[in-house]
């Protein structure tokens, strides 16, 4: 039988840049084909390529046969038939590739127009069909709302309807669940190999989580700086790999899943050339000693926060009460939509309290506003998600960095650099950086930039904001051995929120478990991961990506 998808030489470049050297690829009817690597290494380069979507400077050579045409001779028109049509392709970002001012129901109406020629009634009822078929509950009301009104996990089923709205031949999934927590993660992937069974589609899924490689691939492709390293049934990949840079993968992996706490030693950082490595070897971290742990930092009591809705309010926060002692990570998990982050921002004040108390220092700031903040803010920051979103694209990072010490009354620009150049180098980024733009760093160096600047202000407590999960395994590993080697060093105490379970593993003193506003288990880092006493809990544990394989394999080949 010959093959749905078959690439052969592809090569992409940039003037002097060779984001793809060579890519040799197959996927078959009803195959499921993992392409993994780190961030840049040219997986997502391929897959646009092949779909003409890449920009005019892109210098595209090889071939890349559909059904026997090869999509890369075919005129811009001929490609435009076959894309949405016989070819989809699942974005991402939901957020950014759905149009925020219309609704879900004009979306997928206009592929349908596109591509089927249905309108009006008939276009609605299909619409309302798929939705239903990517399990979006009351989608007759639902069809009429607009991006923002869903969950990141519905937006991520809404762009799979659209995808799938004329029964494609073959989907591209470019990382479809990053971001996501574990229980949506599962329950978006068990859609998208349902809807491939159900349409008999070859389903190309572009990953950096070997996680998911294990579970949903058949077959699983590496590649490493523009190049194919390995490629093979799943289950040989990932017992018996022939490359090095699968076994680096693979030790990654391992560290986090083997169930390592920060105070018993570091995750594996090696890494593949061109990947940031430490420059400050070590052979653990010590435990915070006791006296840093010695009375309440933060103590939450009885929080509510509200939201007005459409049918009334909406309850994020439902009385919540926790303590984060000093020099102590807490730990909190849970669904997206749980409320974990209208919790740490209405911390920082971020966010409206309608009522209890948040006492920071001593002090009640539950009610304090305005200028009443100002002198709060040096003590409490924030790592966000997304460095992309949180740090300005207009200004270079020294900049950035300077108007934090303004805004914090550092006249002195002698002290002000001093200040800068002791951070960056504690974050091993070099001078030279400040005078960069974001966009000219990795992924794992932006959130690298973004902990300086948290940082400079001489806080006592980060919040850290899933700022890990948009990063591949080698270089996650590097900014979670920073964070923790921060916390010692500076004495912090972190409330780190992330939908890993493995990372909160590794990085949590005690974890608290969050389900529609209200914390519903609480524990220490070892006993809430072997003895979950709330349903929900073991749910989550359930529906994380399930490692045994891949840590027996990882085991028996480094």
């Amino acid at each position: 039988m010959s093959p749905l998808l078959d690439i052969r030489g592809l090569k992409v470049r940039y003037g002097e840049i060779e984001a793809v050297r060579q890519l040799d690829l197959v996927v078959a009817r009803g195959e499921t084909v993992a392409l993994a690597g780190e961030s840049g290494c040219g997986k997502s380069t391929s897959a646009l390529a092949v779909l003409g979507l890449l920009s005019a400077e892109a210098d595209i050579s090889g071939e890349a046969r559909f059904e026997g045409q090869d999509l890369l001779a075919l005129d811009p028109k001929a490609l435009r038939r076959l894309r949405g049509g016989s070819i989809s392709m699942v974005f991402q970002d939901s957020a950014a590739a759905l149009n925020p001012v219309q609704t879900i129901g004009a979306q997928i109406g206009e592929t349908l127009r596109i591509h089927d020629g249905l309108r009006g009634a008939a276009a609605r009822r299909r619409a309302i069909e798929l939705l239903s078929l990517v399990e979006i509950p009351d989608p007759e009301r639902r069809i009429d709302e607009y991006p923002h009104q869903f969950s990141g996990g519905q937006r991520q089923r809404v762009a799979i309807a659209m995808a799938v709205a004329s029964r494609p031949k073959l989907l591209i999934a470019d990382e479809p669940t990053t971001a996501l927590d574990a229980a949506v993660q599962s329950r978006i992937l068990e859609l998208l190999d349902r809807l491939k069974r159900e349409f008999g589609m070859g389903l190309l899924l572009i990953t950096h989580d070997l996680g998911l490689v294990g579970q949903w691939a058949d077959r699983t492709v590496v590649m490493l700086r523009g190049l194919k390293v390995e490629d093979g049934p799943t289950r040989t990949v990932l017992t018996r790999p022939r490359h090095p840079y699968t076994r680096l993968l693979l030790g990654a992996v391992q560290g986090l899943e083997e169930g390592r706490h920060y105070s018993q030693g570091r995750l594996p950082e090696a890494g593949a050339p061109g990947v940031l490595l430490p420059v400050r070897p070590s052979s653990g971290h010590e435990a915070a000693p006791q006296a840093k742990r010695e009375g309440q930092l933060l103590s939450v009591r009885d929080l509510h926060v509200r939201y007005a809705g459409k049918h009334g309010s909406v309850e994020a926060v439902d009385g919540v009460s926790f303590n984060i002692a000093r020099g102590e990570t807490v730990g909190l998990v849970g669904e997206s939509g749980c409320g974990k982050s209208s919790l740490s921002r209405a911390i920082l004040r971020l966010a409206p309290v309608a009522s209890g108390q948040i006492i920071f220092e001593d002090a009640d700031i539950a009610r304090v506003t305005g200028a009443g903040l100002k002198p709060l803010r040096r003590h409490m920051q924030m790592v966000f998600q997304d460095p992309n979103g949180s740090l300005n694209p207009r200004r270079t990072v020294g900049q950035i960095m300077h108007s934090v010490l303004k805004a914090q009354g550092v006249e002195s620009e002698m002290e002000r650099v001093g200040r800068i150049l002791q951070l960056l180098d504690r974050v091993r980024l070099p001078s030279a950086a400040l005078e960069s733009y974001p966009h000219e760093f990795s992924g794992g160096q932006r959130q690298r930039i973004a902990i300086a600047r948290a940082l400079l202000p001489g806080p006592s407590l980060l919040i850290c904001d899933e700022p890990a999960s948009s990063l591949d395994l080698p270089v996650r590993a590097q900014v979670l051995n920073l964070l923790a080697d921060l916390k010692q060093e500076f004495g912090l105490s972190y409330l780190f929120i992330s939908h890993d379970l493995s990372v909160v593993r590794y990085m949590a003193d005690r974890v608290l478990v969050m389900q529609k506003g209200r914390i519903v288990e609480e524990g220490g880092h070892a006993e809430i991961w072997s003895r979950p006493r709330h349903s929900y809990t073991q749910s989550l544990i359930d529906a994380a990506p399930g490692w045994a394989f891949a840590q027996s394999s990882a085991a028996s080949v480094l």
